[in-house]
């Protein structure tokens, strides 16, 4: 994993001083909220509805088990004993007070973590496959790639204040576990007729107010021309993206304004201006950065799997985590363990202090001291052997994280919504929740299946409604929450944006009415299908039928 250098040390060092001098300005009223407003956001704090929140970047979603630990300690030390995983892979606290913030961010400076490019009109943390390294299908590990684009992107000059926040995201796979083409600018490592490596660029995704997915930019980018390509990609945004409104404001109203292939002319026409080999990065320095990402020291594993299978049978509870849980390694022997953040009574994404600790403990004892967080506000163990699998399950159960519901109906992306939110409309945390022990029983979720239901708090969109299966939004009218439904929306290697399905329902009729559709679909499918199978063979109307059955 990647480590610091000098001048990482000194510049987050030197952030922190500095911020700390801002915030006792603030606290004594030198500064006022307006003026404080853009220092704080720059540091990853926000002023939510109750209270400030501070989020905390995890560059593509990987950390070591100190830094959890360390996590931990400020999630007890300064807030209510818990930490909140985001879609973007990072970690979110969400009741530190002003004055102890500064003290957070030189706590976290010690395990060489901070909270800078995590808000504001900057490229934010670039997130990455939470599988990376350790996936069967990838080229390569996506992760020196997204290290590459951290450095570059730090405080770039030309791009500090962006017409809108940036996102961007990188897979190696053909199965596309980082929801590339949600993103601004989506990232595909590819291999072209000659083997060689390079990059499939995607532009002008994103949810929020606009959904769009991502269009091709350039099928094959050469390694050594990704960060000019994406300087190009950057300025032709920066200099024609709209700043009159900021609604309209992002890359993906941009390319759908003057259309994909005027678009990639102008990007194509800023590229041949470009000072030859401007930040060309030399293979000196990708190997340099790839070399932080060595493989752990794998073992020799005997495929040998008749303990485990025994194990299985005679712990029926253990056999479904297994076949729900776990992911398969590109090392025999080898798991992937992904642990579900989604108990079937709690706020998903959220993580007690004490239970962070028990997975620190695990990835050292199992999984070579390496943690992962997921866009699906997850946690993976990457690197955990198949004979020691009863023994990490053993460990999560003892701290409420086995549950075993990994891309089942109960495994719910979801905002923070109204309970923390200033901008929200409505709650999606008790949505999440009802809808969850409607379906908490692990043979029905079994027999459904894959399922991604995503929740959104308002039409921002931070829970991803529209790409899930079945999405939900949160609005407001009359001082009345409601909820809107879309469907056969995914965030996948297929990603499409869900249909809308008409007008909203109460808490209580989107349940019911969610139960019906999943009914129906058990009833409906054909052989194997999933949920958005069956949804894209019979199209929206059978299930629009069964949903406002009693509306």
């Amino acid at each position: 994993m990647y480590r610091y250098d000098e001048f990482d040390h000194q510049f987050v060092q030197s952030r922190t001083t500095q911020f700390r001098d801002q915030v006792m300005r603030r606290l004594d009223g030198r500064l006022t909220e307006e003026q404080f407003r853009p220092l704080r956001l720059m540091n990853g704090l926000y002023l939510q509805l109750h209270a400030y929140m501070l989020r905390v970047a995890v560059p593509y979603g990987t950390l070591r088990s100190d830094q959890l630990r360390r996590l931990a300690d400020i999630g007890e030390k300064y807030d209510r004993g818990y930490g909140h995983v985001t879609t973007r892979q990072n970690m979110q606290f969400n009741w530190p007070e002003l004055v102890n913030v500064p003290s957070i961010l030189d706590d976290l400076a010690e395990v060489e973590m901070h909270a800078i490019q995590t808000s504001g009109n900057c490229i934010r943390n670039v997130t990455s496959d939470p599988w990376a390294g350790a996936a069967q299908d990838e080229v390569e590990d996506p992760r020196p790639t997204c290290e590459l684009l951290r450095q570059w992107s730090s405080l770039h000059p030309e791009f500090t204040f962006l017409p809108r926040k940036f996102k961007i995201a990188v897979t190696a796979s053909e199965n596309d576990r980082a929801a590339i083409r949600a993103h601004d600018i989506g990232i595909k490592i590819v291999r072209n007729a000659a083997g060689e490596v390079g990059y499939h660029i995607y532009v002008g995704g994103g949810l929020g107010r606009t959904p769009i997915i991502a269009k091709s930019l350039n099928d094959f980018v050469p390694r050594d021309e990704l960060l000019n390509y994406l300087e190009a990609v950057m300025r032709v945004y920066n200099r024609y993206g709209r700043r009159d409104n900021k609604y309209k404001a992002r890359i993906k109203i941009l390319v759908q304004e003057t259309g994909i292939e005027q678009f990639r002319c102008n990007v194509e026409a800023e590229y041949a201006a470009m000072i030859p080999a401007d930040i060309t990065v030399d293979a000196e320095e990708l190997e340099r950065i790839a070399e932080y990402f060595s493989p752990p020291k794998f073992e020799a594993v005997s495929q040998n799997s008749g303990e485990i299978e025994a194990q299985r049978k005679a712990d029926p509870e253990f056999a479904r985590w297994c076949n729900a849980n776990l992911g398969e390694h590109r090392m025999a022997g080898y798991a992937i363990v992904n642990v579900s953040l989604k108990p079937i009574k709690g706020a998903p994404g959220d993580i007690t202090s004490e239970q962070m600790r028990v997975v620190a403990d695990l990835a050292d004892d199992y999984s070579f001291g390496e943690i992962r967080f997921t866009h699906e506000q997850n946690v993976v163990l990457p690197h955990v052997k198949r004979s020691e699998a009863l023994a990490v399950y053993d460990g999560l159960k003892a701290a409420g994280l086995a549950a075993a519901n990994i891309n089942k109906i109960t495994d719910i992306i979801c905002c923070p919504g109204m309970d923390y939110c200033a901008l929200a409309t409505a709650r999606s945390i008790p949505v999440s929740q009802a809808i969850a022990q409607r379906f908490a029983d692990p043979e029905r979720q079994t027999v459904i299946g894959e399922m991604k239901i995503k929740i959104s708090g308002c039409i921002n969109a931070c829970g991803h409604h529209h790409v899930g299966h079945i999405g939900i939004l949160g609005l407001e009218k009359s001082g009345v929450e409601f909820y809107q439904v879309t469907l056969g929306g995914d965030a996948t290697e297929t990603a499409t944006v869900g249909d809308k399905t008409g007008k909203g329902f109460s808490q209580d009729e989107l349940i019911d009415g969610i139960e019906r559709m999943v009914d129906f679909y058990i009833e409906a499918r054909e052989g194997q299908e999933r949920f958005l199978d069956t949804y894209r063979r019979m199209g929206i109307a059978p299930f629009k039928e069964v949903l406002y059955a009693d509306h």
